[in-house]
């Protein structure tokens, strides 16, 4: 059969529309010149003239003409272990309106070298969170230095509990239990506590306002004024009623430990106690300033001195001293010349008789 477009629109007209029997006779052409798959199956069945299909049969139009297949699984193969499922976590609640959110927990901080070396075989220093103040006030890995742990597992309690950076908190238990306590057992006692005068405060230097920030404003610095021994006795570090001796001892071992060192002598600010702290400058300068003064005299100038024991009474000394008054004025009546004191003596001596000058 051959077709060609131009007797099909001579036959039929191809203009405007085309009618329902061209339609029909285009179609049934083209299923004629169509694949040999498709050809298979009655024109009427595409168009639903067919016979009825049942309910979710799929259109001849739409099958394959040979569907692929998995190949067997050989017999040689493992078994398949069937794997456990996990069980989901139970979901968790939504905060609505009424339940507000949970915070959520900060992230934990790694503890610092200082901080594993500073045990309680050293002392009795708790962490505490990090302290971020005004002007810089504050500052990271702090502890709250409570007592310092002896090698003999005596404890020096710090009185009251300094706030203090790890390192600085590390270098004041080292000073008292390398240095302090065998100055202790040479006075024949063992120290008890360590009087802290001023540790954190955030501050300028010496209080004044608009100075620079003081290293207790850093949490690196402590002023010491004293420390306590076991039978009782109080060792004032800038009373000079103390050997001169011992304060020297504990001098040189503040200035080999700390950057600072501040007390008698460096200003009137620290004429009570002594500043300790670990400032980091150039070059490693380090600042010494304590004047270990001579211990005062026993007896205080410009007083006279004490009375002998082989003195008399003062009662017989006084009825002495009126006697021989009485015998001193008898010789001047005798002799009818006055006798003159120093004070006469002295005003006669700066008298001269007047003159008179010549014009």
């Amino acid at each position: 059969m051959n077709f060609s477009l131009p007797d099909f629109c001579r036959k039929w007209s191809c203009r405007g529309y085309m009618s329902a029997g061209a339609a029909m006779i285009a179609v049934v052409l083209g299923l004629s010149l169509a694949p040999a798959a498709a050809r298979k199956y009655s024109p009427l069945d595409l168009f639903g003239f067919g016979p009825p299909r049942p309910r979710g049969a799929v259109h001849p139009a739409k099958i394959p003409a040979r569907i692929p297949l998995p190949r067997p699984r050989p017999e040689a193969a493992p078994k398949e272990v069937a794997k456990p499922v996990p069980e989901r976590p139970a979901a968790e609640e939504k905060p609505g309106a009424d339940k507000p959110a949970e915070p959520t927990a900060p992230p934990v901080k790694q503890a610092s070298a200082c901080r594993l070396a500073l045990t309680e075989e050293v002392a009795i220093a708790p962490s505490i969170p990090d302290i971020h103040g005004p002007g810089g006030c504050g500052g990271e890995d702090l502890v709250r230095l409570e007592a310092i742990v002896l090698p003999d597992k005596r404890k020096v309690q710090v009185k009251p509990a300094a706030i203090l950076r790890c390192s600085m908190a590390s270098a004041v238990a080292d000073w008292v239990r390398s240095d302090v306590a065998p100055l202790a057992a040479s006075l024949g006692s063992t120290i008890s506590d360590l009087d802290n005068f001023d540790s954190f405060e955030c501050r300028g230097r010496n209080r004044i306002v608009g100075a620079m920030l003081s290293e207790h404003g850093r949490a690196n610095a402590l002023d010491v004024r004293a420390f306590k021994l076991a039978n009782g006795q109080s060792i004032g570090l800038t009373d000079r009623t103390v050997p001169r001796e011992l304060r020297e001892r504990v001098l040189n071992s503040v200035c080999a430990r700390f950057s600072t060192v501040l007390g008698p002598g460096s200003d009137w600010y620290h004429e009570d106690h002594v500043h300790l702290d670990l400032m980091q400058r150039r070059n490693d300068y380090r600042i010494c300033q304590w004047n270990v003064w001579d211990p005062l005299p026993q007896i205080a100038p410009l007083l006279p001195a004490a009375r002998p024991e082989e003195a008399p009474p003062r009662e017989v000394a006084a009825k002495s001293e009126e006697t021989k008054e009485g015998a001193e004025q008898g010789d001047t009546v005798k002799s009818g010349t006055p006798k003159p004191d120093e004070s006469a003596g002295a005003a006669q001596a700066s008298w001269k008789p007047a003159t008179k000058k010549r014009r």
